[in-house]
């Protein structure tokens, strides 16, 4: 995903023009969201690579490469020249440490699909992205709007830095280029032993166990969800374990490595925020606005479409279990895990720590979880989205839930939300599973939400 600065600030913002980008929007409390270009000695004209998040297997050999052409090396086949965007270290002895700055030449390369995030500003919502796709021709080329088609993503770019046509406003520079998680911990170091581990910090306490900020081999900072003993069998946890860690998305989150004799550790990547409930919650979450509401929704319809294409269920899809890292990103948590745990009182029947409220009625009632089970799930978690953290179904206990919820009872809709992200709602609450979209639907339509859905939307409108 390429990201761009699309307008200048107040004069106040751009004194510091000189010492680059980033200074200019430090007392907007941005600074470390957007920096200048790295390779300030390509001319300003010539974009050399966009990121491309749709090819995890490349980026897993040596993160945090900037693609600078393609070259011919010495037996005659091109090969293409990649540049550092940032140092990394070796965590193993079969690791490749590199400085930012270092070429390396990558033999292949996959491409993917593409999009155009530009930073916008104004008075009312101060910083926030807006989100533009990048669509490929079937014959070659690309294009934003059909109205104007380019033969390669740096003439669309080139263009647009010299013509909005369309866009918020022209584009400026590139931004700084997040660094972003390797697959894994390292070649092989998947079941680790437990004293590779070192538990610093708990960060929350659930019904099944904890989740700590720990850190593997001394150098790696990472989540460690700890399960009680006797929560889940070793053996189905492995088999799943092998299943999960083969789903590799940049909207779910990491599953690095695990300790599969009991107490069982979970290592996953650290999303710095916490779960996307708690986030929702505090001060800064309290602060979001529509707009990045719906973003967040969005990258979850995106991690869940994914889950869709694999053909794997979720099971417990809420806001509990979507974690909040840098940039508002959000990733899913704790996929296939549900169906493991051992506790009666996580029973759909009867247990009480079951999440009725968020369970789809043939889910609940008869134990009939699928892909269209948690797309009812993705729509209970779009009301806790735009109420900010709060319990669904306000005022009622589980038992009256599950009986007017199979009376085709739904929630109304929330304060301040547009009608139309209503009636998305209450698409993914049909009584009939195939009736509810797909997630592929879902994604697309959040992510266009702004500019097809609700065109008229006022910034002023969101409480």
């Amino acid at each position: 995903m390429g990201c761009v600065f699309c307008k200048k600030l107040e004069p106040v913002a751009t004194a510091k023009e000189d010492a680059g980008l980033e200074g200019d929007f430090r007392s907007y409390g941005a600074a470390d969201h957007y920096g200048p270009d790295p390779t300030k000695a390509r001319p300003a004209s010539s974009f050399a690579h966009i990121p491309n998040y749709s090819n995890f297997s490349s980026q897993a050999i040596n993160p945090g490469f900037l693609d600078s052409g393609t070259i011919r090396g010495v037996s005659g086949i091109g090969v293409t020249l990649f540049i550092a965007l940032y140092d990394y270290e070796a965590r193993t002895e079969d690791d490749l440490t590199f400085t930012k700055g270092e070429k390396f030449h990558i033999l292949n390369n996959t491409k993917g699909a593409y999009s155009l995030s530009i930073r916008d500003w104004d008075q009312t919502r101060g910083d926030h992205v807006k989100h533009y796709k990048i669509r490929k021709l079937d014959m070659g080329g690309y294009y934003i709007t059909t109205r104007v088609q380019f033969n390669s993503v740096q003439e669309l770019v080139q263009h647009y830095m010299e013509v909005n046509d369309g866009l918020c406003n022209l584009l400026i520079a590139p931004c700084t280029i997040m660094k972003p998680q390797t697959l894994g911990l390292a070649k092989d170091a998947w079941e680790i032993s437990r004293s590779s581990i070192t538990l610093e910090r708990r960060l929350g306490t659930g019904c099944f166990g904890d989740v700590w900020l720990g850190t593997w081999n001394g150098s790696t900072k990472v989540a460690v969800k700890t399960l009680k003993p006797g929560t889940m069998s070793p053996k189905a946890f492995l088999e799943e374990a092998q299943v999960m860690k083969l789903l590799r998305h940049d909207k779910l989150v990491q599953l690095y490595a695990v300790v599969s004799e009991e107490p069982i550790y979970i290592v996953t990547e650290f999303m710095c925020h916490g779960s996307l409930l708690d986030f929702l919650k505090n001060p800064e979450g309290q602060d979001l606005r529509l707009p990045q509401l719906v973003d967040m929704a969005a990258q979850v319809a995106e991690g869940m479409a994914y889950m869709e294409r694999m053909n794997y269920i979720h099971r417990d899809l809420r806001a509990a279990n979507i974690l909040v890292g840098e940039r508002l990103a959000c990733k899913i948590a704790d996929f296939g895990l549900a169906r493991l745990i051992k506790d009666d009182e996580y029973n759909p029947c009867q247990g009480s720590k079951f999440p009725i409220k968020w369970t789809a009625p043939e889910a609940a009632l008869f134990g009939r979880f699928t892909i269209k089970s948690d797309v009812w799930s993705f729509g209970i978690l779009l009301t806790e989205l735009i109420t900010k953290g709060r319990i669904p179904y306000p005022g009622m206990n589980k038992r009256e839930v599950l009986e007017q919820v199979e009376q085709g009872y739904h929630m109304p809709c929330p304060p301040g939300c547009p009608a139309s992200l209503y009636e998305a709602m209450e698409q993914t609450w049909r009584l009939d599973p195939e009736e509810r979209p797909t997630f592929e639907y879902l994604q697309s339509f959040l992510e266009d939400y702004f500019t097809s859905a609700e065109p008229q939307y006022q910034p002023g409108d969101q409480t």
